[in-house]
């Protein structure tokens, strides 16, 4: 349990720039409050004992901010950074070393009593925002960009964005540390507007040398005559 506890604090050190100290992470951080309250619901839910299960989750839910089932399964390192309005569904499995921001929402698709939520294997980081909904796979090292929408397979190693969410950037070399730098992640709209502009620029080209051409073919006959 300690050496668990160890992790969680060292994930935060890791992954956030603005913890300065153990006692303030420990005090200070609803993300891993709601992964403590988890790990205990996890633990009675597995034994049975639903009802207590479900109550430290609404309690977890309460004091962070933040609603983990009881029955996800998630991994070491995880890390929720702000963690408000982060909902994780029944269902979901949580790799290791996996990063949330805020207003995620892992859901399902369906009333059916089967696997619907999503599964984020190791190293995936899920920007503000994003839902994943579904029983699909996010592969390991992927990141989804703020605010997408993402219903089906990501594969390893992917960036993914839009509504509904895209791979626009599939696959790219494992780095050493997560990287949380979403601003850096492509713009597909602005690419496909881009592309528009310079398809008007090249025609408008094309348009000014064919009048250029007409004009003097018109020159000439003119002078022929």
């Amino acid at each position: 349990m300690f050496s668990s506890i160890r992790h969680d604090i060292r994930s935060v050190f890791d992954r956030d720039p603005a913890a300065r100290s153990v006692l303030e992470i420990i005090f200070c951080y609803p993300g891993l409050h709601a992964i403590w309250f988890h790990r205990i619901a996890h633990w009675l839910w597995n034994r049975g004992l639903y009802f207590p299960g479900r109550f430290v989750s609404h309690l977890g839910r309460f004091f962070t901010g933040i609603e983990i089932h009881p029955g996800a399964t998630i991994g070491r390192g995880f890390f929720i950074d702000h963690g408000m309005g982060v909902v994780i569904g029944e269902t979901a499995e949580i790799g290791d070393n996996v990063t949330l921001y805020h207003g995620v929402t892992l859901g399902g698709v369906s009333w059916e009593k089967v696997k619907r939520h999503p599964t984020l294997e190791d190293n995936v980081v899920i920007g503000s925002g994003a839902k994943i909904l579904g029983p699909f796979t996010v592969g390991r090292n992927s990141k989804i960009g703020s605010n997408s929408v993402v219903v089906k397979e990501v594969p390893p190693q992917s960036t993914v964005v839009g509504i509904p969410g895209r791979v626009v950037m599939a696959p790219e070399a494992k780095e050493d540390r997560v990287d949380l730098e979403h601003g850096k992640l492509p713009d597909p709209e602005a690419k496909a507007i881009s592309c528009l502009f310079d398809q008007i620029r090249e025609l408008e080209r094309k348009y000014s040398e064919l009048a250029a051409e007409h004009e003097m073919l018109k020159k000439q006959v003119g002078g022929g005559v």
